[in-house]
């Protein structure tokens, strides 16, 4: 098949990782560890590497971890401009450099915007690349021997900001909802409502959806805990597998302590051939779509994810195939909900002999920060050139299921096509919303909660509906009876009473 010569194919990936108890342990700083990936995608083309990074037109990176948050600290330093210490380590010295907004669906969005960039002769070569080192930052951040990663580097940068009023605001924050782990809680519940489980039997399949993944994760080189578990592993309450947020057990929740980078080199058709990059390490993204969701207390189904299912349903269209003509996929898996929300809606099921992870799971693999699925990209491609004509999916989850970002891979050539996004944004942003009472009094009713153990003082979060007029609110409460029901029974309809106070909303049993 003959397509313009400014289709963008994706040329190289790469991967790199390093695990504290490793013999040959580095402490690879965050910027050591992308360049690592990156040389790895460079190598991957299977032409001159030194030429193909001279001729780098952008760099484009995830946000690490330590500066996802204003004023994070960052015990061991940091560089002044991410995309441009990593380009530098490469002896590359591109027009562009971009370091985008928090979310873990930034890989795929990324990808996909520079390869509408390429067809319209905007950049020839572009690399994408991140990276977290959280578990060296940890390790060495009360040590009097820390490495020092600061950099200072002169040239461009295209900062776009965090990003984080797109899913945090002070009326969340102010209720307890200050980690993604208390969040998705509260989803993964009003999701259990919905279903009328019970918290055992719920347990149980978060486990079953989980447990395939430590077999991939376990055979990962990359892989930041490459441990096989059993369901009753996960399900198994204990010291290593303390309960943090109501209903997660630790080993239910991506895992943040990660040494891992990742990189994905994509460009023109023109250029791969000008470059001497053999055709049989491209692959062509055949489907793309980018969707946002409505905001947490509007959604109408707080356990559903419909931005998610736009996206892929949209994707698979553009590519022509159903979720049965997919050979391989990675579903993001921070938590078992926004992967349980695409097998609800697609029919696939926790023991599908595809796999729902190409590299493991958030949880086992690794996955900390917005860099995530650069590594499920890395795996999909290398699974496409394996398997010649053979589809690929990629689905990358940002957010509090905020955004979705999806991609289809082959290594059939394909030409390039704008997808509907837009449009079908325009539609979603129509649906019907949940009015929200941020000082909520009176009776009232819990429709979704979480429990906070990884607080002092035991403490329960609760989205609410006012008996008076249905509207949504949020709650905290440290009441004995409620929070003993919250722990130890199910709350899910419970009648409670809730007071607004300066400082948040107050509940307690009725």
């Amino acid at each position: 098949m003959s397509v313009d010569p400014r289709t963008p194919v994706v040329v190289g990936v790469g991967q790199a990782a390093e695990r504290i108890d490793d013999a040959d342990y580095r402490a690879l700083s965050p910027v050591e560890l992308a360049a690592a990936a990156a040389q790895a995608a460079l190598a991957d083309c299977g032409a001159n590497a030194e030429q193909i990074a001279a001729a780098l037109d952008a760099v484009a990176a995830t946000r690490q971890f330590e500066i996802s948050i204003p004023n994070a600290p960052a015990p061991l330093g940091k560089s002044n401009n991410f995309p441009r210490s990593v380009a530098r380590l490469l002896g590359a010295d591109p027009a562009r450099a971009v370091l985008d907004k928090v979310g873990g669906q930034g890989p795929q969005k990324l990808l996909t915007e520079f390869a509408a960039e390429i067809v319209a002769g905007n950049a020839d070569v572009v690399l994408l690349c991140g990276s977290d080192a959280t578990s060296t930052l940890r390790h060495f951040a009360k040590a009097d021997n820390k490495p020092d990663f600061s950099e200072t580097i002169d040239g461009q940068l295209e900062d776009r900001g965090y990003g984080l009023e797109e899913f945090v605001e002070r009326y969340t924050v102010i209720h307890g909802l200050t980690g993604a782990t208390v969040q998705y809680g509260l989803l993964e519940n009003a999701r259990r409502a919905r279903l009328g489980l019970s918290k055992s039997d719920y347990l149980q399949t978060m486990a079953e959806l989980f447990a395939p993944m430590t077999k991939i994760a376990a055979k990962n080189p990359f892989s930041a805990s490459p441990v096989e578990r059993s369901v009753e592993e996960l399900t198994t309450v204990n010291a290593s597998n303390r309960m943090i947020c109501d209903p997660y057990p630790r080993l239910l929740v991506a895992r943040d302590q990660v040494n891992q980078g990742a990189a994905v080199l994509v460009m023109s058709i023109e250029a791969a051939r000008r470059l001497g990059v053999p055709e049989d390490r491209w692959v062509y993204l055949h489907g793309h779509a980018d969707m946002r969701e409505q905001r947490l207390l509007e959604r109408p189904d707080l356990g559903a994810y419909p931005a998610a299912v736009t996206a892929t349903t949209e994707a698979l269209a553009m590519a022509g195939i159903g979720f049965d003509d997919v050979a391989a996929m990675d579903l993001y898996s921070c938590f078992p909900v926004p992967v349980f929300n695409i097998c609800d809606a697609f029919g696939l099921a926790a023991d599908d002999p595809r796999g729902l992870t190409l590299t493991g799971g958030l949880p086992f693999f690794g996955g900390a920060g917005n860099n995530y699925s650069m590594h499920a990209i890395a795996e999909a491609v290398a699974f496409a050139r394996s398997a010649p004509g053979q589809f690929t999916f990629v689905g990358a989850n940002g957010g509090m299921m905020s955004k979705y970002s999806a991609g289809v891979y082959s290594s059939t050539p394909a030409p390039w096509k704008p997808d509907r996004s837009a449009q079908l944004q325009a539609q979603a942003d129509t649906a019907p919303a949940v009015p929200v009472t941020e000082g909520a009094q009176g009776p009232a009713t819990i429709e979704a909660y979480s429990v906070r153990y990884d607080w002092e003082t035991r403490t329960g979060i609760i989205i609410g509906r006012l008996d008076d007029d249905g509207s949504r609110f949020l709650a905290t409460t440290e009441d004995e009876d409620l929070v003993a029901l919250m722990s130890d029974g199910d709350p899910l309809g419970a009648a409670v009473t809730v007071r607004a106070l300066d400082y948040g909303n107050r509940c307690s049993l009725r």
